[in-house]
């Protein structure tokens, strides 16, 4: 879905999401260089990873991304479900399923790892950056407990 006017801005988007999605296929092998590129380096930057809490401002993204793709290796993104996306001249979100797979942690077969992802871009200098990624394994419907916290 486009806002009026914006169809040049959505058409770079779309480049910018293609070289994300390349560089999602280089985090699961364990690089998290090529996602860091496109994450913005102002001090509003935000990210949420199934790892753990969120991490706010470039030096907080950086050190989280770099942590994150670390239990990565052997991997590769997979597809991508687009389920929404919305573009104006200086913002613009995507919703998508990651299918992605990778050797997670200390274990050695290759294993689904589909993640529920919104990411929301802003021009920065004429140039799309993510200042916002979440990322959580819910993917399915849960029962209402799972949001209570384990014992």
């Amino acid at each position: 879905m486009d806002a009026m006017g914006a169809g040049d801005a959505d058409e770079d988007l779309d480049q910018v999401i293609e070289r994300y999605h390349l560089a999602l296929d280089a985090f699961m092998k364990g690089n998290h260089e090529p996602a860091k590129e496109l994450f913005s380096a102002r001090e509003d930057v935000t990210l949420g990873n199934p790892f753990g809490p969120f991490a706010r401002g470039s030096t907080q993204v950086v050190e989280t991304m770099k942590r994150a793709a670390s239990h990565y290796r052997d991997g590769e993104a997979s597809s991508f479900d687009a389920i929404s996306k919305y573009v104006t001249a200086d913002l613009a979100y995507v919703v998508e399923v990651e299918r992605l797979k990778s050797k997670v942690g200390g274990r050695e077969d290759v294993s689904p790892v589909d993640l529920r992802v919104t990411s929301i871009f802003r021009r920065e200098d004429g140039r799309w950056r993510l200042v916002h990624r979440h990322a959580d394994p819910i993917t399915s419907v849960q029962p209402a407990e799972s949001v209570l916290p384990k014992s």
